[in-house]
């Protein structure tokens, strides 16, 4: 072999030992991040939401993003998400605005390979590995009816302010207790006048609230299964000494001078979870999807850092094959214990 020849060979080996340095001979292994997305800004359940996101995030020393859409709406939510698969996040842990509308971004997310998850409120099951709930179903509504039924004394006119007409968490809720109404004869004299929707926005829930007194003069109960929409609703009946009163799912801090069982207090008591709780349960959800330690198959267990739950395992949606991670049980919150939790949130 000629001295030429060999030179030739000896630079082409060079040159491909040069490229390979450069190049590489595997991909940069790509960044983790964990995305939360609320259902709007500016709803203080929300900032707790992510308050508890970001702590336990903060904590394991993780790379995270939160956004807030600009309004409570799906299209607000599905910018919000586009933006955050062209990213590159690594989990998205969404609020849904609407349970089945949402379905063809996040299919754009699985297809990128980012572990999709929801919390507060849920999407259709197959659009998401698993769903954050802060408690079940039945047991939301079941409190939230007995407490009508008290208040209302076991008989009259009752209407419900709940958020937007599609959210999935409120109209699970409020089908729920309908329907342990309509089995049980204990539940015979309640009188369901009207489902009101504020939207999630205090002026609306207002205008709801004040439209609901002018529409049934006989009513005794509003139940609002919303924080916005009890803190506002709240306000007006305790403005106008109103004889109705209040129940529902509301932020102590927010319904602290709301809180009471006698004439100057529209809403003797309420129902809630700690929002904080359950940022960080989807915090910990987003991790373990991510490290591959549950894949969203129900019976899989994880580690929730030191959560009063944990370790958490999840469990099937009723009637489905799809799985949840149940926070805990509603709590009750009254005159006797609302000044103590309302320094907490």
């Amino acid at each position: 072999m000629s001295k030429r020849i060999i030179c030739m060979i000896l630079t082409l080996i060079l040159a491909v030992g040069i490229l390979a340095s450069c190049t590489g001979s595997t991909p940069a292994e790509k960044e983790t991040v964990y995305a939360l997305v609320t259902k709007s800004a500016g709803n203080p359940y929300n900032e707790k939401e992510a308050e508890g996101f970001t702590e336990v995030m903060k904590a394991a020393g993780a790379k995270y993003v939160v956004q807030h859409p600009e309004s409570a709406t799906v299209e607000a939510q599905i910018a919000v998400i586009n933006s955050l698969i062209s990213q590159g996040v690594s989990s998205i842990a969404v609020a849904a605005n609407d349970a089945n509308a949402l379905s063809s971004v996040l299919a754009e997310a699985k297809k990128a390979g980012i572990k999709v998850l929801t919390l507060d409120s849920d999407v259709n099951p197959a659009d998401r590995l698993t769903f954050c709930n802060q408690a079940g179903v039945q047991q939301v509504a079941q409190a939230l009816i007995d407490a009508v039924y008290d208040i209302a004394g076991g008989e009259g006119e009752y209407a419900i302010l709940s958020a937007t007409s599609q959210a999935t968490n409120q109209n699970a809720w409020i089908d729920a207790m309908k329907a342990i109404a309509a089995a049980d004869s204990k539940y015979s004299k309640l009188t369901l006048v009207e489902v009101a929707y504020g939207d999630d926005e205090n002026q609306k829930s207002t205008d709801q609230t004040q439209a609901l007194l002018s529409k049934y003069p006989d009513l005794k109960v509003i139940c609002a299964p919303t924080t916005v929409g009890i803190a506002a609703a709240a306000k007006v009946l305790q403005d106008k000494k109103s004889t109705v009163k209040l129940t529902g799912l509301g932020l102590p801090s927010e319904m602290a001078a709301y809180i009471g069982d006698d004439a100057d207090h529209s809403c003797p008591y309420m129902f809630l979870w700690n929002p904080i709780d359950l940022g960080r349960l989807a915090a910990h959800a987003s991790i373990a999807l991510v490290k591959g330690d549950i894949d969203g198959t129900i019976g899989g267990t994880f580690t929730a850092g030191n959560m009063e739950n944990s370790p958490y395992t999840l469990t099937a949606v009723e009637g489905t094959n799809y799985s949840e991670i149940i926070l805990g049980q509603p709590f009750r919150f009254d005159g006797a214990n609302i000044a103590e939790w309302a320094q907490v949130y």
